[in-house]
């Protein structure tokens, strides 16, 4: 475990464990129909800073530390500037976590385990798809903790930058973060697309292959089911007439 991979722990754990405190206190004075919340972190790994407003764990808006502007996750939300953190408080956070960040850090060296998260990684299509027709396939990760991956896309073993959206990692109520990664494809029969998240500092990496088939025509799907359906109650009518007739046997018998 080398210096630079806990000097954010100690911070990062702080604030995760004030975010619950806070949330356990709002559970205790009642039951909330929705959670809003804002988390701020910083760290030695890039992103260095990180800033998200979310609504029952759906990411509304993120804070460009370089621009020094608010952003939304859809593109139909506004972040109008009253609704949203100034920036002489968000330069004011920063600048008191990159100060506290050395002194809990040290702290966490010697008194507290490092956490670590391994990312869950599953790749699925945004819409049911068809092959030939264009379509977007969505890496969604999980389990992210501390909030540093980076996320990269292979077809058929080779590197693809093209077509590729990823968003920022952005916090969950779990105190852990998830990161979308979408890329733009035209799926055929044989393909073979990959998603691969690594964390810096590890040797190791998380890599889950999507491969395109064929989806069955829901309307034959339905006259199979029909089918079977129509085959099940057919033989149990049979297996019914079978034991009534079994049944008269045996009292005719006696």
């Amino acid at each position: 475990m080398g210096p630079g991979r806990c000097q954010w722990g100690g911070l990062l754990r702080a604030w995760l464990l004030l975010a619950a405190a806070a949330a356990a206190v709002a559970e205790a004075q009642g039951e909330v129909a929705h959670v809003f919340s804002e988390v701020f972190f910083c760290q030695k790994d890039s992103p260095f800073s990180g800033l998200s407003q979310s609504l029952d764990n759906e990411q509304l808006f993120w804070f460009d530390f370089p621009g020094s502007t608010w952003h939304p996750r859809l593109t139909d939300f506004r972040p109008e500037a009253e609704n949203r953190t100034s920036k002489d408080e968000i330069l004011k956070l920063s600048n008191i976590c990159t100060l506290a960040l050395d002194v809990l850090t040290n702290f966490s060296q010697e008194y507290m385990p490092e956490a670590k998260g391994i990312p869950q990684v599953d790749v699925f299509t945004l819409q049911p798809f068809q092959l030939g027709q264009p379509s977007t396939l969505v890496c969604s990760v999980t389990n992210i903790f501390p909030p540093s991956v980076t996320i990269s896309w292979e077809f058929q073993d080779q590197p693809v930058s093209q077509g590729v959206f990823t968003t920022h990692v952005y916090p969950l109520e779990g105190l852990d973060f998830q990161m979308f990664s979408y890329l733009e494809v035209t799926p055929q029969e044989g393909q073979v697309y990959s998603c691969t998240v690594k964390t810096p500092g590890d040797k190791s990496s998380t890599t889950t292959f999507w491969v395109p088939k064929d989806p069955v025509d829901p309307q034959l799907l339905g006259n199979i089911l029909c089918a079977v359906a129509f085959g099940v109650g057919i033989l149990l009518a049979i297996l019914g007439a079978i034991l009534v007739i079994l049944m008269l046997q045996t009292k005719n018998a006696e």
